[in-house]
């Protein structure tokens, strides 16, 4: 029996033939042309060929996914029609005379290379779309011959990685599942695989060889394990594992459309994470009572310029006429740190996770900030929006927060445009600082929400992006529920409600321990919604 251990990309157990993935042998080696210019036809004519298929697959994956998960061939067109994938083709083509095919193989890696070296992990995965691009154009220019996907018919596909558009050629129906040697839990292919529900796991480290196809596997989409030719003992484990899980499902089937509530009474409000309006359709299907935190930052990180006043209005705007009076928390602006923007032009830092982030670079920058705000109020008038102000350390940057927000509604005013007047204002508590003046920040809000990953973070001076220190990481740290604790009781001495939205809030080992604290709000990913009610329903507080 062979185990892999990789990321899991869909929570699923599924069993049966494994059969490894085989595109077709595309020949990008380079040699010297006599006539460049003919080559840069060729690559002009695969290019204008590969955006035509793309039209296409995006017709395609609309009727399959929705709009918002077909967007990556939009993207995808919007990636070979820019300039600078271009030139870069063509210049290699003209002043190195080389065949097209080579240039295009070049620059894709390139391209790749430099996304896999940002620090942000959505900025990595998008290497994996410009080698996905790029591999369209070279398969036109050596004739076209598309993949022969009716072959793969319940069994499990095996790859190095599945391109976003071979993601969605496959047929769910008949597709167990898949596994992946390389691939990212953020990148287009595994969003793509979470809305079509397909078991998967990513980025085992393992490149499979012919010598297991057709053997049996077993995909443990709730761990990340692979197992392949499993002994008797290992498949007999797992087809329990497997019925336990539909049972499971079939048991969280019945706290669907019901009250979040105790045993004895006490009612919780239980919300969703989400980072862009893709994610609307997890969190109407998962049953969420709103949105707890929207993380903003995504139509930054998709843009190459400032998302202007409109487009972030638009986006707002969608998300809350798609929630229908649901409430959503818009977490304003969070680049920095992990997430970076080139066109930010922020200085380079030694630890940027305590550098200019958030909150920080918005009070720097008033008039970026404004943008955002104005855009934010105009949406509220379509629904309940809140806004939350992340990274706070004092009362003096909520008092300056707040007054920008004033400016920007005094303006709204005076044009006489509609926003919510009793919009509720609320800040992220992460950092020890604002747990610590909890006391006093609670005077300036309307509500806290807890952000327990960076709290966490910062608590134990332990950088959690850092896995050498997993040992050492501790969410459970008596210092980090302490803090927890505090916030929760300064924030109903002030009268304000007060929630957690980060990781563990969806830790059933502590959802009691939340709850007997008085937390009032828990935001979750979409897939932990359903078990967090089942076990807020199973708990009776009164009880010791």
């Amino acid at each position: 029996m062979l185990t892999l251990k990789g990321k899991s990309v869909f929570a699923g157990i599924t069993i049966g033939p494994l059969a490894l993935f085989h595109r077709n042998t595309i020949s990008t080696a380079s040699h010297t042309v006599e006539n460049p210019e003919v080559e840069v036809i060729r690559f002009q004519k695969a290019r204008d060929e590969s955006i035509e298929q793309l039209k296409g697959l995006y017709d395609k994956a609309v009727q399959k996914v929705g709009e918002e998960q077909a967007a990556v061939f939009e993207v995808h067109q919007m990636m070979l029609e820019d300039d600078d994938y271009v030139d870069s083709v063509e210049e290699k083509i003209r002043n190195g005379k080389i065949n097209a095919e080579a240039a295009v193989d070049q620059t894709a890696q390139e391209l790749a290379d430099m996304f896999r070296h940002m620090e942000d992990a959505y900025m990595q995965a998008r290497a994996a779309d410009v080698l996905d691009i790029s591999r369209r154009v070279e398969q036109q220019l050596c004739g076209g011959a598309g993949i022969d996907f009716s072959k793969y018919d319940h069994v499990i596909i095996a790859a190095d990685d599945l391109a976003p558009s071979e993601t969605l050629q496959l047929d769910t129906d008949r597709i167990l599942g898949f596994v992946t040697s390389s691939g990212s839990t953020n990148s287009h292919t595994a969003i793509l695989a979470r809305t079509l529900g397909i078991a998967a796991v990513v980025n085992t480290g393992n490149q499979l060889h012919n010598d297991v196809d057709g053997l049996m596997a077993i995909i443990d989409g709730l761990t990340g394990m692979v197992y392949i030719d499993p002994d008797e003992d290992t498949l007999s484990q797992m087809r329990i594992k497997q019925q336990e899980e539909k049972a499971c499902k079939a048991r969280l089937e019945q706290v669907r459309h019901v009250p979040t509530v105790t045993r004895d009474g006490r009612v919780i409000k239980l919300f969703a994470n989400i980072g862009n309006p893709g994610n609307l359709p997890q969190v109407l299907a998962n049953d969420a009572e709103g949105i707890g935190l929207f993380r903003s930052e995504f139509l930054y990180l998709e843009n190459s310029d400032y998302p202007t006043e409109e487009q972030q209005f638009e986006a707002y705007k969608k998300t809350l006429e798609v929630l229908e009076g649901k409430t959503a928390v818009i977490r304003t602006l969070d680049i920095g740190a992990d997430k970076q923007v080139d066109y930010f032009d922020l200085a380079p830092e030694v630890n940027p996770a305590m550098g200019m982030r958030a909150i920080r670079i918005c009070l720097t920058r008033p008039d970026l900030f404004k943008t955002q705000l104005r855009a934010l109020c105009r949406a509220s008038a379509f629904g309940k929006l809140a806004i939350m102000f992340p990274m706070i350390i004092s009362v003096a940057e909520v008092r300056k927060a707040k007054k920008i927000l004033e400016e920007v509604q005094i303006e709204l005013d005076e044009k006489a445009i509609a926003y919510d007047k009793d919009m509720e204002v609320g800040i992220m508590v992460e950092t020890p600082a604002s747990a610590v003046m909890s006391d006093e920040l609670a005077k300036e809000v309307d509500f806290f929400s807890i952000g327990s990953n960076d709290l966490t973070q910062y608590t134990l001076a332990i950088d959690r992006q850092q896995t050498a220190l997993d040992a050492f990481f501790d969410s459970h740290h008596p210092a980090v529920l302490r803090l927890i604790q505090q916030t929760i009781e300064n924030g109903h001495k002030a009268g304000i409600w007060v929630g957690i939205c980060g990781e563990l809030g969806a830790d059933l080992t502590l959802t009691e321990t939340f709850l007997r604290m008085g937390v009032d709000e828990l935001s979750v990913s979409p897939p932990a919604v359903l078990p967090l009610r089942e076990k807020i329903r199973s708990l009776d507080l009164n009880k010791a």
